[in-house]
């Protein structure tokens, strides 16, 4: 059997966690202090260079999205105009198919029939009548507008 010798001791370990402890706390506070320096020297200048390098960054970026978008829109616009033109005239044949199916399916005069209750169509009135029609409308109003001043003059 192996023995195994360990020398446990509580106060030994206590003091390892504290100073481990405490050396982190230093170094955190020399990084603090190195930043406070550094910011203060020379981070103006590596600021300002980060911000032009990040501003053609940005510039480039947006021409190329800019590029991709106009040459998306060209295109969309083309394909909407195809299908434009692809479905015009394909329902310009439709309806001329039509049209000529309903002729010579249809026959050239269709049947008139009346139905109980509807009213009878009237004829229309030849044109010398509607004439003589015209003719005769200011006559009678100028009979009415006569009749009309003979009865104001015996009122009064």
């Amino acid at each position: 059997m192996l023995k195994t010798n360990l020398n446990f001791q509580p106060n030994r370990l206590g003091e390892s966690a504290i100073n481990a402890s405490r050396q982190m706390w230093l170094a955190g506070l020399g990084a603090a202090v190195v930043t406070r320096d550094w910011v203060q020297t020379e981070a103006g200048d590596v600021f300002r260079t980060l911000v032009k390098e990040g501003t053609v960054v940005e510039s480039r970026a947006i021409r190329f999205v800019g590029d991709r978008i106009e040459t998306s829109v060209s295109l969309a616009n083309s394909v909407w105009k195809e299908t434009r033109k692809t479905v015009e005239s394909t329902v310009k044949q439709a309806a001329d198919t039509a049209v000529s199916i309903a002729q010579q399916v249809l026959p050239k005069s269709l049947p008139t029939f009346e139905l109980p209750g509807m009213p009878k169509a009237r004829k229309a009135a030849s044109p010398a009548k509607r004439a003589v029609k015209a003719v005769k409308k200011p006559a009678r109003a100028a009979k009415t507008a006569k009749r009309g001043r003979k009865t104001a003059t015996k009122r009064a």
